[in-house]
């Protein structure tokens, strides 16, 4: 289980049935909730309350809610913007990010994507709040640069966990060669791509991974974890 205590949300939406369902589920889930009904408010309580992640509206009277992404942005803190809108159109959504947004969630959702989506943005832009965070069999912990599976620790070189724990937060989801370089190695690597079917290989000898199971490969695509 992850603890949430001590981290800061500040909820952004001119509709209160809304509001008041999030916040009630998220103060339950252990975090530190402020909200604001509309985009001067936010960011009046953003300056003072210095949350870590804004779950945000895009469509409030007034001052919507690319508007205080923008300003947000503006400020230079590192904070996790996840932005709400009932329109599923891809250039609202391409507007926000370019903006700034680190994501966004389509109205309806459910409560437990959101926290889902809470839980992505704090591992990677404050992994140093969190305990340890669960993944299926997997057991992570950034404080010590610590994994591991199925209550066994695996002994990781820095880059194999770096490696590891970008494929288990990303389950699922099909990772390129070119994407796994660039998030892991950095893009200042000039080395080959050659180098992660290297690791890759290392991690499935050490997860006894034989059959390819947990981490597959894709011929032509890349790599995908399926956890059990």
């Amino acid at each position: 289980m992850t603890s949430f205590a001590g981290i800061k949300i500040l909820l952004v939406d001119d509709e209160p049935n809304i509001v008041q369902f999030l916040e009630l589920g998220l103060v339950n889930e252990g975090f530190d909730v402020r909200t604001a009904s509309d985009g001067e408010a936010a960011l009046l309580e953003a300056a003072s309350f210095k949350p870590h992640v804004v779950v945000l509206d895009v469509m409030m009277p007034g001052v919507n809610g690319f508007e205080v992404c923008r300003a947000l942005r503006s400020t230079g803190d590192n904070i996790a913007v996840i932005m709400l809108t009932a329109k599923d159109e891809v250039e609202d959504r391409v507007k926000g990010l370019t903006l700034g947004a680190d994501d966004y969630v389509v109205k309806p959702f459910s409560f437990s994507e959101l926290l889902a989506r809470i839980g992505a943005r704090l591992r990677n832009q404050f992994p140093n709040l969190l305990g340890e965070v669960s993944y299926g069999p997997f057991r992570l912990d950034d404080r010590r640069k610590e994994m591991a599976y199925d209550g066994r620790i695996l002994e990781l070189s820095p880059t194999e966990y770096e490696l590891l724990r970008f494929i288990v937060m990303n389950n699922g989801v099909v990772l390129s060669k070119a994407l796994i370089l660039d998030k892991v190695w950095g893009y200042q690597f000039g080395g080959e791509e050659n180098i992660v079917e290297v690791y890759i290989r290392s991690l499935r000898d050490k997860l006894n991974d034989k059959e390819h199971r947990l981490i597959r490969t894709l011929r032509g695509a890349g790599y995908r974890m399926d956890l059990p």
